[in-house]
């Protein structure tokens, strides 16, 4: 019983995550890149980018994060990471 209730706890302290799926990046400014970064946050370490157009793997969104803004954890080829959910379309 106990060790229900502590696993219920955890999961309640688990942001929401939705939109899992494919995504295409759109909406950047001509010439840029997506940043795909180490964690949601935009001044975490950049781990690659993502041209205008590129489909990138979803893994679920969150708002959850320190700026209040909605980011998305995605893999571009092996680069695994986090990147702001402005600038991705459902694919």
């Amino acid at each position: 019983m106990r060790f229900r209730l502590i696993l219920a706890l955890a999961l309640a302290a688990v942001p929401a995550f939705a939109e899992t799926g494919a995504f295409r990046v759109d909406g950047l400014p001509r010439g840029d890149g997506l940043s795909i970064r180490e964690t949601p946050d935009a001044s975490a370490p950049v781990l690659g980018q993502a041209p205008e157009g590129a489909r990138l793997r979803g893994f679920g969104c969150t708002n959850e994060t320190p700026s209040g803004l909605t980011w998305c954890r995605v893999k571009a080829g092996p680069i695994l990471g986090w990147a702001r959910r402005r600038y991705l379309a459902p694919d």
